[in-house]
């Protein structure tokens, strides 16, 4: 009987976080993550001399201790831990909040509102897009960070309770706040982008293959199959290619970063996203979500 108890706790972790991360949302005050940021960006200007030496040892600064807080506490309270862990790390609940809150003015006509919202998700510049550079920018946003916040989170749970969910967050973190390959990153930045690259890598694919069997899957499929590889990020394309096929959208193209236009390649097929649109991009973020946690849960059956 214990065996069988032991089997499903992992699913039954995180389902307690999920609910959690539902019930209660993001951490209002004195997230974590936050914090972490604030202390990323001290160990940033510290150290950042412009070598990979540099990043590397930043990297380990700024990560090692948690995760290795988190393994030590972990015997001490596994499910608690786990619980609080994944919890923590989580944020489809804000995503879908950070959607809602882009699609609600756009629909509304309200631009400049919509504008300043996605430019809280996004690192493009907003001020000058229109309605459907506004829905684009939103809709490209949630396909890839519900790769990054939600199922690589999972993935890394699965495989290494919370400390492993943990483990990819700060990565994650790290690669959003220095894997730019401007001339104050590019080096000192790489090892994180690389990093976050590899811990990324099976879990995007999950993710894209997720989202195909969510909506319009052959069309899905092959947008990812003929697309992804023309895209820099070997994560994000497919993610972003399965999931705009998936809603029959087309994402990509001009986009201005650093103040620096940047054409990129098409993703998905159909007409350019509207505001209503988002919500199809969250829906398709939640019913995965579902068949992820379905799938521990078999998992688990079969490990019991």
């Amino acid at each position: 009987m214990s065996l069988g108890i032991d089997a499903f706790a992992m699913p039954l972790a995180a389902l307690c976080a999920v609910l959690l991360d539902r019930i209660l949302g993001e951490v209002t005050r004195f997230h974590p993550l936050v914090g972490f940021g604030n202390l990323a960006s001290r160990i940033e200007k510290r150290l950042n001399r412009g070598s990979l030496t540099h990043g590397l040892f930043a990297w380990l600064l700024a990560v090692g201790p948690w995760v290795a807080l988190a393994f030590w506490l972990r015997p001490l309270a596994p499910f608690a831990v786990d619980v609080l862990l994944l919890y923590l790390a989580l944020g489809a609940q804000s995503l879908c909040e950070h959607a809602d809150a882009i699609a609600r003015p756009l629909a509304g006509g309200r631009l400049e509102e919509a504008r300043q919202r996605v430019g809280w998700i996004v690192s493009r510049d907003t001020s000058a897009l229109d309605a459907s550079g506004v829905a684009k920018a939103g809709v490209e946003s949630v396909l890839e960070n519900g790769n990054d916040a939600v199922f690589a989170t999972l993935f890394w749970f699965a495989l290494l309770g919370g400390p492993g969910a943990l483990l990819f967050r700060l990565a994650n973190t790290l690669d959003a706040m220095w894997g730019y390959r401007t001339e104050r990153f590019n080096l000192f930045g790489r090892f994180a982008a690389r990093l976050d690259d590899a811990l990324n890598w099976i879990p995007a694919r999950l993710t894209a293959l997720t989202y195909a069997l969510f909506g319009h899957t052959r069309n899905a499929l092959a947008c990812w199959r003929a697309q992804a590889p023309g895209w820099d990020s070997p994560n994000a394309g497919p993610v972003m290619a399965a999931g705009a096929g998936s809603l029959g959208v087309r994402l990509g193209g001009a986009a201005i970063y650093h103040g620096q236009e940047e054409i990129r390649p098409p993703l998905g097929s159909g007409p350019p996203p509207v505001a209503a649109d988002l919500g199809r991009a969250t829906t398709l973020i939640r019913r995965s979500l579902y068949l992820w946690l379905a799938g521990f849960f078999v998992i688990g059956l079969f490990h019991a």
